[in-house]
């Protein structure tokens, strides 16, 4: 059994398309007075950047809202979509290559107790079942934006236990919610999700 390690910060920056499918298996974990909440990452779906029409830093669109992409990968950057919902990304590559990766599921598995108190709801089928969700269920806000994930005194970082998910079991399949960007963007196989796991959004 390996024992867990945080993720260090060269694991951010092979392509960002690697980096997504990567953290399939890797464990989010938030220490909240003294406890750790978290669960296994199960869908992704990768941002890359300048290119990208469903990218915030699209033709290098800079603003006080995304300035957190454009610095080097292994950084939070968390924002509210429609006033509601918050989305959780990675920020990978080096600095001025504003490209991130969104965390869209993760399958429960530490301090559930927490996550069914903070989603208030009983069903762990519905705990972190979307990117929203996720937020809620591990307490999360817009402080974190910003946050290093690789620094090693972190109460919010990225935990490897060993678990690597076979290729074979990786399905690839459009982003979600980007119609906007067009035909082409909004149709690539960007997302990227754990075959048959019953906590990948719906």
């Amino acid at each position: 059994m390996i024992r867990p390690s945080r993720l260090a910060r060269d694991f951010f920056f092979p392509s960002t398309l690697e980096v997504a499918k990567s953290l399939l298996g890797k464990f989010l974990i938030h220490e909240y007075h003294g406890q750790k909440i978290g669960g296994m990452i199960v869908e992704t779906e990768a941002y890359v950047g300048k290119k990208d029409k469903a990218s915030h830093a699209y033709k290098g669109k800079r603003t006080q809202r995304n300035e957190v992409e454009y610095g080097s990968g292994g950084h939070v950057y968390i924002y509210l979509v429609y006033g509601l919902h918050l989305q959780l990304n990675f920020v990978t590559a080096g600095r001025d290559e504003p490209e991130c990766v969104l965390v869209r599921a993760l399958e429960p598995v530490d301090s559930l107790d927490l996550m069914k108190k903070f989603r208030q709801t009983n069903n762990e089928a519905n705990l972190t079942n979307g990117p929203g969700k996720l937020c809620q269920a591990l307490n999360l806000n817009r402080s974190l934006n910003g946050h290093d994930l690789c620094e090693k005194s972190s109460h919010f970082y990225i935990e490897d236990r060993g678990i690597i998910i076979p290729s074979k079991d990786i399905k690839k399949a459009p982003r979600i919610g980007i119609d906007y960007a067009g035909p082409y963007w909004s149709k690539i196989h960007w997302r990227f999700f754990v075959k048959d796991n019953p906590f990948v959004s719906k």
